[in-house]
């Protein structure tokens, strides 16, 4: 199904129940099941709105059930602890009555202090210099013998523009090393609100995770005989951030093992500067079929 920014920032658009209790719609934006980023985006809208005048600096989260791409959801939002400088909340996502997510998100109020940055982007092609991925699988695809709801759903559109570094096959990527380069932005967003920002890049956060822990394995997620999800998911924001304009996506997984993959981000603004840090637990074990 074809998704466009403005039906991800409905999604984003909460409906207020309570003064701790919000509705959320979903989508049918990779499948049947809730797409990961959706509900960290929705949480992280859920959380703010508790915390007037402050950011998120942090979220950890974790994956409890698959959720139903068809139901609303509901958002409880705990008010943990409100500080000097720093306010928790702890956000329960429930459909049909069940968790199917759980986090903690921290806030702080700008604040000076030191300030340093070792970590450098990698030299790759500017985003000008590169294709979209819709483009990278068209022509991947185009002489592929796949059906044609396959093919529609791997050429869908997104409400996020990707434009990766190294163009691979979306259903046969072949054996090369767990990492991915890809610049990102929310092209045509007409908001400065930083919470909106925040929320996007959270929802864009659980992107290529799983996936590109399975690259020296040769195997994609849409490969039926694997099941794959995300386990837990955790965020830090350094700085603000610009979702409007280009960021880079950089990451790598060093490990998998026990049907376990580990990944973890880096996203960089184009200045250089990073803005935030990902890291990722997933699920990847064959499934037996006859």
């Amino acid at each position: 199904m074809d998704t466009d920014l403005p039906d991800l920032l409905k999604l984003l658009d909460l409906t207020q129940l309570d003064d701790d209790l919000f509705e959320g719609e979903s989508r049918n934006l990779v499948g049947p099941r809730i797409f990961g980023g959706q509900v960290i985006g929705q949480a992280m809208m859920a959380a703010s709105r508790t915390v007037p005048g402050r950011l998120a600096h942090s979220l950890q989260a974790y994956f409890l059930r698959p959720g139903d791409a068809h139901d609303s959801i509901l958002f409880r939002v705990e008010r943990v602890r409100d500080g000097g400088t720093f306010s928790t909340r702890r956000v329960v996502a429930e459909q049909r009555g069940r968790p199917i997510f759980d986090c903690a998100v921290s806030f702080h109020n700008a604040e000076d202090g030191p300030d340093h940055q070792t970590a450098e982007p990698p030299v790759i092609p500017e985003p000008d210099d590169l294709i979209t991925e819709q483009e990278v699988n068209t022509r991947f695809l185009e002489n592929d013998d796949i059906s044609e709801n396959f093919r529609a759903a791997l050429l869908r559109r997104k409400p996020i523009e990707f434009r990766p570094a190294t163009p691979r096959h979306p259903v046969n990527p072949g054996k090369t090393d767990p990492v991915r380069h890809t610049w990102l932005r929310a092209t045509g967003l007409e908001s400065d609100d930083p919470t909106l920002h925040q929320a996007l890049l959270g929802y864009i956060s659980d992107h290529n995770l799983i996936s590109t822990s399975l690259f020296p394995h040769g195997v994609s997620f849409t490969n039926r005989n694997m099941q794959t999800a995300s386990l837990d998911h955790t965020i830090w924001f350094h700085r603000p951030i610009r979702i409007d304009d280009w960021l880079l996506y950089d990451i790598e997984s060093p490990i998998a093992t026990g049907a376990r993959t580990f990944s973890r981000g880096r996203i960089f603004n184009r200045q250089g500067e990073l803005v935030a840090s990902v890291s990722q637990e997933g699920l990847a074990r064959p499934l037996n079929r006859d």
